[in-house]
């Protein structure tokens, strides 16, 4: 019986900012490393565990090819230790830059990372759509002809935190550094050009090395507007949000 106090929201309900200046410091903060490299780490643990699984069970050597390409550089300085270093580095990183903006902001809103997936999910599903539209065809991205569904499961999980990690965080942000820097460009000319010639870049990966795919124009223009929607939203939403979207988007297209 309601004795008039007040009511307490629905759960779905009570993840919802309750006023704009709520939903302008949401919209903010979880760029921030305490909310994006949070965020990211489940997708992280979970490519690894079934890369790992794979590996004992099923196909041996299936991975994702950014995730390759970083850990070969350490293996290559590193030896025989280089994937323990490559590890205690990522990790060690990330932790340190959420500790540092922990410590800096003062906490974390849990309810904040069910807003995070929703738009994680939207984005994936309006990706495909985009930029099918905006190629004129629909490629099934992610598969690997004559690779077991698991493991196409496993490599389109690799490309959200990998390709990301590679292709945004380390080329885009480094790109927009250097216009601004060096080139002393406007943030928002620095980023313009950082997206395009990210996205360049990012189709162009997808035909380099042995496991490279023959060069096509419709699929290089397909993975090119595809970059440029990844680069821009990295921009604008930040690392976590944008990798559970690539992760999303590819196995959306999985058949």
């Amino acid at each position: 019986m309601n004795l008039g106090g007040p009511r307490e929201r629905p759960l779905f309900l009570a993840m919802w900012p309750t006023s704009s200046a709520e939903l302008r410091r949401y919209w903010r903060a979880v760029r921030a490393p305490r909310y994006s490299i949070t965020f990211a780490f489940p997708l992280l643990l979970t490519y690894e565990a079934l890369a790992f699984l794979l590996s004992r069970f099923d196909e041996v050597g299936v991975r994702n090819g950014a995730d390759v390409l970083l850990k070969r550089m350490f293996v290559a300085f590193g030896g025989r230790y280089g994937l323990a270093v490559f590890g205690v580095v990522l990790l060690g990183c990330g932790a340190v830059l959420v500790w540092r903006d922990v410590q800096r902001a003062g906490g974390i809103q849990p309810r904040w990372f069910m807003l995070m997936v929703l738009e994680s999910v939207t984005y994936g599903l309006a990706f495909g759509s985009v930029a099918g539209s905006l190629t004129g065809f629909l490629l099934a991205q992610g598969q690997a002809v004559g690779v077991s569904l698991p493991a196409q499961l496993m490599i389109s999980l690799g490309a959200g935190i990998y390709e990301e990690l590679l292709f945004r965080v380390l080329l885009v942000s480094g790109l927009a550094l250097l216009g601004v820097r060096i080139l002393r460009w406007s943030r928002t000319a620095a980023n313009t050009g950082a997206v395009v010639l990210g996205a360049l870049t990012f189709s162009a990966f997808h035909y380099v090395g042995a496991y490279g795919e023959p060069f096509a124009l419709a699929s290089f223009t397909f993975r090119a507007v595809a970059g440029l929607l990844f680069s821009a939203l990295y921009v604008l939403r930040g690392f976590g949000i944008t990798a559970w979207t690539h992760a999303l988007y590819d196995v959306f297209l999985l058949k």
